[in-house]
């Protein structure tokens, strides 16, 4: 996993604006949204329940791949407080392989963190 500053697209800031989105819906600790290799978006909260605990990348990735993506082209986590969830990032690879840019942002949408894959 590597880290950068870059430039934050439009596209980038759509997955932004999914992912702070699916944070304020449900009230959760974190949202996050990825963008698969045709442009589809899919966004997600964390989940946690008593038999199950995802990320909210794991549940994004996870929706994304129950879709039928065959890959990803980049991934949002915003959180209240950010941080690097590496299991998020791991299954963010699984799918999107190496060199997917994740960005993490703030509640309030600013990135802190730029990785990849």
């Amino acid at each position: 996993m590597s880290s950068d500053a870059g430039e934050i697209g439009a596209e980038d800031a759509k997955l932004i604006t999914l992912a702070k989105g699916a944070l304020g819906r449900v009230a959760a600790a974190e949202g996050a949204a990825v963008r698969d290799e045709t442009g589809r978006t899919y966004a997600s909260a964390s989940v946690s329940l008593s038999s199950l605990h995802l990320s909210a990348l794991q549940a994004a990735v996870a929706q994304a791949s129950a879709a039928g993506a065959r890959g990803l082209e980049a991934a949002v986590l915003v959180a209240q407080h950010p941080a690097a969830d590496a299991d998020g990032v791991a299954a963010v690879r699984d799918l999107g392989g190496v060199g997917v840019r994740v960005l993490i942002a703030d509640g309030s949408g600013t990135v802190t963190t730029t990785l990849h894959t």
